[in-house]
C-alpha cells in the first residue's frame, strides 16, 4: 500500500471530507465516500446509519446507491474514496463490483480487512491524512456507544 497525493487524490478526498462533515452536522459518524470515474465524482455519500435508523449506510454503501446503476465496465474503471478504512461489508461491495482503486484515509481508527482487499488484487492508497483521523478521534471520544454500535462491537 503507497501513499501518493496528487491534484485528482486531493480534489476527490476533500469531497470526501466534506461528506464526512455533513454527515456529522446532521447528527451522525462523520466518514465520507466519493466514486470517480474519467475524472469526475459520480457518486458521493455519508454514512447515514443514524440518520436513516439503517443498518448498512456506511458511507462507501451511501456512495455507491447514490451513483445510481452503473455499467460493470465502469466500477472496473473506477476509484474509490474513502475517509476511513472500508468495513467486512463495505469491502465487499468493492470486490463484487470490481472497483480496481480504493484511497483511504486513515486507518489509525479503525482498519478493516485491508490485506483481503489487496490479495483479491485492489490496489489501496493508503493517505494517512490528519483531518480525518481528527475527524474519527472527535467522533469517537465523544460518541463511544455509536461508534461501537456502527463496527458492530
Amino acid at each position: 500500500m503507497d501513499q501518493k497525493m496528487d491534484q485528482k487524490t486531493d480534489q476527490f478526498m476533500r469531497a470526501a471530507i466534506e461528506e464526512a462533515k455533513r454527515g456529522l452536522a446532521e447528527g451522525g459518524i462523520p466518514i465520507g465516500s466519493v466514486l470517480a470515474l474519467d475524472g469526475a465524482i459520480v457518486g458521493r455519500g455519508h454514512n447515514r446509519r443514524v440518520q436513516s435508523g439503517s443498518p448498512v449506510l456506511h458511507a462507501e454503501m451511501d456512495c455507491l446507491e447514490n451513483a445510481g446503476r452503473l455499467s460493470a465496465r465502469d466500477y472496473q474503471r473506477a476509484t474509490l474514496y474513502t475517509t476511513l478504512s472500508p468495513c467486512d461489508m463495505c469491502s465487499g461491495a468493492i470486490l463484487l463490483y470490481k472497483i480496481p482503486t480504493v484511497v483511504i484515509g486513515e486507518n489509525r481508527s479503525f482498519q478493516g480487512p485491508e490485506d483481503y482487499l489487496i490479495a483479491r488484487g485492489v490496489h489501496l492508497i493508503q493517505l494517512d491524512d490528519e483531518e480525518c483521523y481528527r475527524l474519527m478521534q472527535d467522533f469517537i471520544r465523544d460518541n463511544p456507544a455509536l461508534w461501537n454500535e456502527d463496527i458492530g462491537v
